[in-house]
């Protein structure tokens, strides 16, 4: 099979993206330089860098680039980027605006009230004749538009079980214990050819795209950034532990009925089965996990700390919004049929 989207060797790190407008111009140049440099250029007296953070759609390229790039900081980093960076107190205060920003926007369009176990169930519920991604590859797709869909989840998946690792400390007892479990499984369970990330490395690789490490970040836009930033953001910040459980609950909740989907869609197509194992994968461990999300980990969160369960409810609807918005992007793309990824 052929493909439009370029195939590249893999690599621990990537290169600076291109900016995407003033606020990621500013974050990307001052890394570009030594921490020294880049301090004095943020914190002008001028306020470039704030102004540009005033200025910046909630939900647009530009903060989710520059977001997205802070980040990464605490991942694998970029090529030639001091590490210094990492903790800069000036980087970090621009990132904390960005962050406000951001969640005063996920506030206004994510609903609250409601019990944790109603929401867990409605997660549950599996919807026959829904819509979405996953549906319509599964019945319509083309093969080109699962390459697309591919492309924009490496994002995450090239990194899965990283952002919700960062939660592990900030939990106890018999929440943590469960936690640790199903990241264990997400990490190949001590295998290193079996870690979720390689898996998906290997399936890009199947289907003849870009399995370097970030290797779409330059051609993807806010609607795959933002899934990606959620979970950055929940499990870096101690105050949002358990909107991190609830998110990692949502996805492992609602992850094997798409995964399942997504199996069919990739044999219809006639994929490698090298990229159905991903999927394959998630449907067998994904619904294991969910029993165990449910029961012992958030059950267990909630008993123990009722004061967390708004949280946790938080962090599944917030998964549900930045997916639905991603799905509305590549859905009203696949209807006009034009490509959803920029390449």
């Amino acid at each position: 099979m052929t493909s439009t989207l370029s195939s590249a060797p893999t690599s621990d790190t990537a290169a600076l993206p291109t900016p995407r407008g003033p606020l990621s111009a500013a974050v990307i140049g001052a890394l570009a330089s030594t921490p020294d440099q880049g301090s004095t250029a943020l914190a002008a007296p001028d306020g470039s860098a704030d102004a540009a953070v005033a200025d910046a759609d909630p939900y647009g390229d530009d903060l989710h680039l520059a977001l997205y790039v802070c980040y990464e900081l605490h991942y694998r980093s970029f090529t030639g980027v001091d590490d210094a960076w990492e903790w800069n107190p000036d980087l970090l205060r621009l990132r904390g605006r960005m962050e406000a920003i951001f969640l005063d926007h996920l506030r206004a369009h994510v609903p609250t009230g409601g019990s944790v176990n109603d929401e867990m169930d409605a997660l549950a519920t599996e919807h026959v004749d829904g819509s979405g991604p996953s549906y319509h590859l599964r019945d319509h797709g083309t093969a080109e538009q699962m390459r697309e869909y591919l492309a924009h989840r490496s994002l995450y998946h090239l990194k899965e079980a990283d952002p919700h690792a960062w939660a592990i400390p900030r939990l106890q007892g018999q929440a943590k214990a469960a936690y640790v479990a199903v990241e264990f499984d997400e990490f190949g369970g001590g295998r290193g050819s079996r870690m979720h990330q390689v898996l998906f490395r290997d399936l890009l690789d199947a289907a003849g795209l870009d399995s370097s490490y970030l290797g779409y970040l330059d051609h993807v836009g806010a609607p795959t950034l933002a899934p990606v930033n959620l979970m950055s953001f929940f499990g870096l910040h101690r105050r949002w532990r358990g909107a991190a459980a609830g998110h990692l609950a949502a996805t492992e909740i609602t992850s094997s009925p798409g995964s399942s989907r997504l199996v069919t869609a990739l044999r219809r197509l006639g994929f490698a089965e090298q990229c159905v194992a991903f999927y394959a994968e998630h449907v067998e461990a994904d619904a294991v996990h969910e029993q165990v999300m449910r029961h012992d980990v958030v059950g267990d969160l909630v008993a123990s700390d009722p004061a967390l369960e708004a949280d946790v409810v938080f962090g599944m609807r917030a998964l549900g919004y930045v997916e639905d918005v991603l799905a509305a992007h590549l859905m009203e793309a696949w209807a006009a049929a034009r490509p959803s990824i920029t390449l």
